[in-house]
């Protein structure tokens, strides 16, 4: 890379990352694109995923200190390779009444990304006798809306360990037109702070592949993180960042079947919104595939359940934004009482619906609790305005943590719509 000024220094290539590199790219802008993590040419299998999840010792996933598990990549494009591909907005309310409206990003990303309710032929007959137990018991579940594309999916129900088959949108994509428009993305980076001059950003230092490295810029952009944007910001000296941390914690509830199960079809087919205003949880049809996996979140019952006569689904909660992160990157994430109320308020209602489907009730087992939506960190109103600037002028920060609260729901889209956004401010 050599050394010289950029116009706009990004770091992070996922959903908030890939966005700006490619609508400021694609606006003539000089751009230079920092990522952590690297290309991965092979995805889609447990193995594989070791690589690039968030690990503390391979292969337990990363976890706060309280043992939360955290689920995260890092990767070129971030954890939009390794989603479920679920395309909703979430927290226009909040957002509008910080002076934000979407309404523009949210039409334009959803063309861009194909979001449409997940075809029905992609459904199993698990969900589909789920849907069915449901409506019988007086619940709705509706179509996911998704950026999976109908005729590339092999419904293998590995979404969450990356898409060996290219059969949905992620960042990459961005991305790759980004590079193509004249940008310029550098990976194995680890940014460790924002410097500045007279308030004035001017650059990142941090450390590459050949040792420590600076690099100069007009305007730089954190989009590395609910987890590694505030760590950033700390160390740059803004000691705001890092609190208000939530993850839309989740369990999965699992039950075992005559011959029912989940595995071919993309994670997450089908949403229930039924409880989302008054109690503030979504259920959602989900198995954790393969055993492996399971093992993680629910030891050994969960590893030997039979994946071809297992059936389950996720709770998703709006968690207390109680947690903090830390300028090493350690993460504080306690499970607070409402939160416990509101998993096991899901997970009953899961488990009525399991049984009504055909799951045996003595065979039925939950998950620890876990999240994978880190945000919240350098909230609109705390640390960043509305126009996602920081304290320090042209510094700006464009990923979830900027979320002003927990959504509860996938949150991928309104990060991109926030992108799309502010690039066009920035332009």
């Amino acid at each position: 890379m050599e050394k010289r000024k950029y116009q706009f220094l990004i770091v992070g290539s996922g959903a908030g990352g890939g966005t700006l590199a490619r609508e400021l790219a694609r606006r003539g802008r000089d751009v230079l694109v920092v990522e952590r993590g690297i290309p991965e040419e092979k995805v889609g299998t447990f193995r594989n995923c070791l690589r690039y999840y968030d690990t503390k010792k391979l292969p337990v996933p990363a976890t706060s200190r309280e043992g939360t598990v955290l689920w995260r990549a890092m990767m070129a494009g971030g954890s939009t390779v390794v989603s479920c591909g679920n395309g909703v907005r979430c927290l226009e309310k909040e957002l509008s009444q910080l002076g934000i409206t979407l309404d523009n990003e949210f039409a334009e990303a959803e063309k861009e990304m194909r979001i449409a309710p997940i075809n029905e032929k992609l459904l199993s007959l698990g969900s589909i006798a789920l849907r069915a137990a449901a409506k019988e018991l007086g619940y709705t579940m509706e179509l996911m809306p998704k950026f999976i594309y109908y005729g590339k999916c092999r419904k293998c129900g590995q979404c969450v360990l990356g898409c060996r088959y290219e059969g949905k949108w992620t960042a990459l994509t961005y991305l790759e037109e980004a590079r193509k428009s004249g940008a310029q993305v550098s990976y194995g980076m680890k940014i460790n702070k924002v410097l500045s001059e007279n308030g004035r950003a001017k650059g990142v230092s941090g450390r590459g592949r050949e040792g420590e490295i600076t690099i100069s810029a007009d305007t730089v952009i954190l989009s590395a993180g609910g987890i590694g944007t505030p760590a950033i910001l700390q160390n740059s000296g803004i000691s705001k960042a890092g609190a208000g941390f939530f993850i839309d914690l989740l369990v999965n509830t699992y039950g075992v079947t005559g011959g029912l199960n989940l595995v071919q079809e993309p994670t997450m087919a089908l949403v229930n919104h039924d409880f989302y205003q008054n109690k503030g949880f979504i259920l959602s049809p989900f198995v954790n595939h393969p055993g492996a996996v399971r093992f993680i979140e629910a030891g050994l019952r969960g590893f030997m359940a039979p994946d071809k006569r297992l059936i389950g689904i996720m709770t998703k909660i709006i968690d207390e934004p109680a947690g903090r992160v830390y300028p090493d990157g350690s993460v504080s994430k306690p499970v607070t009482k409402r939160d416990r109320h509101r998993l096991n308020e899901g997970s009953s209602i899961s488990r009525e619906i399991l049984i009504k489907a055909g799951a045996d009730p003595k065979s039925i087992f939950i998950s620890k609790p876990q999240g994978a939506h880190p945000g919240g960190t350098a909230a609109i109103g705390t640390v960043v305005d509305k126009d996602l600037q920081t304290e320090i002028n042209n510094l700006f920060v464009c990923d979830a943590s900027v979320l002003p609260a927990a959504p509860g729901l996938p949150p991928i889209l309104t990060i991109v719509a926030l992108a799309k956004r502010l690039a066009k401010k920035l332009a």
